[in-house]
């Protein structure tokens, strides 16, 4: 047999077995997903009705309650919660998948950090989502986070339905707190110390109080009322300055419902025509301030956040909003013991005083 012979008949066969591959009904069946199952299926169209959230745990519960558009704190005196906080919760809610089964035994869930909420000294947290009318549209266990131990691995936690006693390890984020200051947003202002250029501050049983700064954006603070002063401390000055740096609130109030009595208010002229006004109060040794603004769109977009609210703020501030003038004065040192007046040197041990010569007599 030739090598063209050979040749004809592979073609020959190839075709045959392709054929054959062709015209033979295909009957694998298709793969199985591996898609996990949803923890709440169809769960996003019923969150449009959510009213209510609950963050239970041993040592008492957080609510959080839908306003119109917004979502506010009743622990906080209905202080709006940050937007993204409520979404991020939600949204992890829908997609929160139950990937494996885990314990069912009543005595072990505690190791998953799913056990029973209210128990003393539980590590768990119940989590509530429930509409207008207090019917419940989602709930759950949260138990302990599983570590990550590689990238780009999906978070995953440990979870429990109420009234079931198996457990699931869960993937999907779930930023579940019960501290209500990691749900709102606490700054109040972030003012550039350069920015300001006046104060007038007139404190409650003190004489009024004008600093000015300096031509220069970063010329100093210098008290021009009362003309004469004692040596003032710079760095006290600057701390006016400084008033709206960094502003953050430890906790917050009605503004109506401002604790404390009313220790002073001030004035601040800042660069582009905004304007600042502080009311103090003091509570104990807490501080409380009422803010306003009005110059421009900036004023307004401040006193639209500060409008309606009292915040309780660092103890230091007072040296800031509301000084006195000794607040401001420059601390006198003592003299360093080197510096003392050196004492007259002690006679010799041992040694008597001899006494002066007399004096010598003219002839």
């Amino acid at each position: 047999m030739n090598r063209r012979t050979i040749l004809l008949l592979g073609t020959a066969a190839a075709a045959t077995v392709g054929a054959a591959i062709m015209l033979t009904p295909d009957r694998t069946e298709p793969p199985v997903s591996t898609a996990t199952p949803l923890a709440f299926p169809g769960l996003a169209p019923r969150l449009a009705n959510a009213a209510r959230i609950e963050v239970t745990r041993h040592d008492g519960t957080l609510t959080v309650n839908r306003e119109g558009e917004a979502w506010v704190l009743p622990a906080k005196a209905g202080h709006p919660v940050r937007p993204e906080k409520v979404r991020e919760l939600l949204v992890g809610l829908t997609e929160l998948r139950l990937t494996e089964p885990r314990t069912a035994n009543p005595e072990l869930l505690e190791r998953l950090g799913v056990e029973d909420p209210t128990k003393q000294g539980a590590t768990s947290s119940l989590l509530r989502v429930l509409d207008a009318q207090g019917g419940v549209i989602a709930e759950l266990i949260i138990g302990r986070r599983r570590m990550r131990v590689q990238g780009n691995v999906p978070e995953s936690v440990y979870v429990r339905r109420p009234g079931e006693a198996q457990a699931w390890l869960a993937e999907g984020r779930l930023p579940i707190d019960s501290d209500p200051n990691l749900w709102i947003d606490r700054d109040i202002a972030n003012i550039p110390r350069e920015r300001v250029r006046a104060a007038e501050i007139e404190r409650v049983g003190e004489p009024r109080l004008v600093l000015r700064r300096g031509g220069e954006p970063d010329g100093t603070m210098a008290v021009v009322e009362p003309a004469e002063t004692p040596e003032l401390d710079e760095i006290s000055l600057d701390e006016v300055g400084r008033a709206f740096e960094f502003l953050t609130f430890l906790d917050v109030q009605r503004a109506a419902d401002i604790p404390g009595e009313k220790i002073g208010e001030a004035r601040f002229a800042l660069t582009d025509d905004l304007r600042i006004a502080v009311v103090a109060h003091k509570d104990g040794e807490n501080l409380w301030v009422r803010l306003s603004a009005e110059g421009g769109e900036e004023g307004q977009r401040l006193n639209a956040r500060w409008q309606g609210w009292a915040y309780q703020v660092g103890q230091w501030k007072e040296k800031a909003f509301v000084p006195r003038l000794a607040d401001l004065v420059k601390e006198q040192r003592a003299p360093a013991p080197d510096q003392a007046p050196a004492a007259e040197a002690p006679a010799t041990p041992g040694t008597a005083a001899q006494p002066a010569p007399p004096a010598q007599q003219p002839n």
